[in-house]
């Protein structure tokens, strides 16, 4: 059964050419939304246009999240397009830095707080002016389990994930009745940006969770599409924890 409100909405999905973002996209378009989509590279976002169903479902947009111009050039895209922006899924991260906090070169910690947290709320200002403000919408925020506790040797993609977190609560307080705000915090799911946690060492590394797998993107899609529908029209400022129960069992 599709879940209420949400056939005939436009989407933007950022990030979306593989992994969770494109897992997202493919649940909106199981439910009859049309989608946005973002990445850099041109080639995997036309791929990804493709797997969605090509032109008639789907627009792709390449660009640098943390480019104010492209923020902007999505959002006139989706409304010349598909005629609006109900809804907004902030999904691109990066992570360019593994190590202790101490030697951590502050470019790549402005860089991680610039794409993940500074670039979420451009493209959510953006939503806002160009649509959201006079008729309403949803917005859901990718954090992280790191987000929720610290995260050794990738602690500040942790703080930016936190940061989301905070951000998405704030919006929440200030853009309510109208455009509601939530945040999905993943543990591993099976994406080519976590490989080096699981490849190699699934079992292993699924040992620790009490429902005995990592995530998959479509749990992720899931998750989204109910916080963006109808279905979940008195919840917002909050945050989904989605960790196959692994944050009960001190794991990962």
């Amino acid at each position: 059964m599709s879940l209420k409100g949400l056939h005939g909405k436009v989407a933007i999905v950022t990030g979306a050419s593989r992994g969770i973002g494109l897992g997202i996209a493919e649940r909106l378009v199981a439910e009859g939304c049309k989608v946005v989509i973002t990445a850099r590279k041109p080639e995997a976002l036309a791929e990804a246009v493709e797997a969605l169903g090509g032109h008639d479902h789907a627009l792709g947009i390449p660009g640098n999240a943390g480019d104010a111009e492209h923020r902007a050039d999505v959002v006139a895209a989706a409304i010349e397009a598909f005629g609006s922006v109900d809804l907004l899924v902030n999904n691109t991260g990066i992570n360019p830095a593994f190590g202790p906090l101490m030697e951590l070169d502050l470019d790549a910690a402005r860089k991680i707080m610039d794409v993940n947290v500074v670039a979420a709320l451009g493209f959510t200002q953006e939503a806002f002016k160009g649509w959201m403000q006079e008729h309403g919408g949803s917005v859901v925020n990718i954090s992280s389990l790191s987000g929720v506790r610290p995260a050794p040797y990738i602690s500040m993609y942790g703080a930016s994930k936190a940061a989301m977190i905070s951000l998405t609560e704030t919006l929440a307080e200030e853009l309510g009745p109208r455009i509601r705000v939530n945040a999905v915090a993943p543990a591993v799911v099976k994406t080519k940006f976590a490989e080096a946690l699981y490849v190699g060492r699934e079992e292993e590394a699924a040992a620790g969770y009490p429902l005995k797998r990592l995530g998959e993107p479509e749990d992720i899609g899931s998750l989204v599409a109910f916080l963006l529908s109808e279905e979940s029209s008195w919840i917002t400022g909050q945050t989904v924890v989605a960790d196959g129960g692994v944050s009960m069992t001190g794991g990962v």
